[in-house]
Formats: structure tokens, C-alpha cells, sequence
């Protein structure tokens, strides 16, 4: 992945990783745009501590901010870059899966070999010798 966006995913993912912030955009995406004043009345935080939030969001792009009247400004939602991060983790994804892919074809192929002891006997076979219980 180009560091542009890498660089991007990880403003977002940093985004995320509050609380607070992830319920500021599930408030966006159930209600629409509102101001710091609305998302105060919905939230058990302060209109101040909301605006910092929106601030960040902002910054990783994840709002954006419209004029609204009497000089209030709204915080409207923007999906691109959660869509550049939903990529980055599916090119993770996609990673892991070949490795533990692998991994599972590995294992299935030892699980269909016989297991030999250190006397060349396969385990459980004729003069092998099973041990007490």
C-alpha cells in the first residue's frame, strides 16, 4: 500500500480508537449533520470536549465541517476515508489468509502422514508397544 494512505488508514484507525469519537460518528450517521451543541445533547460530554473531537475527525478527514445558519457550523460524516481504511485491512486480510492457508495445507498434510516412532514402527502399528495407562 502507497504511505499516502497508509499513512491516512492510520490517521483514521487513531481516530477510531476512542470512544468518544466513534460515538460522535454513530451519532452523525443515525441523525445527519449536526453541530457541537446537538451532539452535546446526545452525549454525556461537554459541547467544548465535543468540539475537540470534531477537531480530530476533521483532521483524519472522517467530517467534515458546513456553515450553517446563524453562524453555527455542522458536522456532516465522510465515508472516503473509512473506505481507505476498510481497504488497508482487507489487504491485511487477504495476507493472513494466504499465510494461515499454508499453515492449514501444512498441517492437513502431516495429519495424513503416518506418525513413525524413534524405532521406525508407525505409532500403534505391529511391534510397536503401547505404554501402561
Amino acid at each position: 500500500m502507497p504511505p499516502e494512505i497508509e499513512a491516512l488508514a492510520e490517521q483514521v484507525f487513531v481516530a477510531l480508537a476512542d470512544p468518544t469519537r466513534r460515538g460522535i460518528l454513530a451519532a452523525l450517521a443515525s441523525g445527519g449533520p449536526a453541530t457541537a451543541t446537538d451532539l452535546a445533547g446526545e452525549l454525556p460530554i461537554s459541547r467544548q470536549a465535543i468540539a475537540k473531537h470534531l477537531a480530530l475527525l476533521a483532521e483524519a478527514g472522517l467530517v467534515t465541517a458546513e456553515a450553517g445558519e446563524r453562524r453555527r457550523v455542522r458536522y456532516r460524516l465522510r465515508s472516503a476515508p473509512m473506505q481507505v481504511a476498510q481497504q488497508f485491512l482487507a489487504a491485511l486480510a487477504r495476507d493472513w489468509d494466504g499465510t494461515l492457508d499454508a499453515l492449514q495445507d501444512h498441517l492437513d498434510q502431516r495429519a495424513e502422514r503416518p506418525v513413525t516412532t524413534k524405532f521406525g514402527n508407525a505409532a500403534g502399528g505391529p511391534g510397536s508397544k503401547s505404554l501402561p495407562s
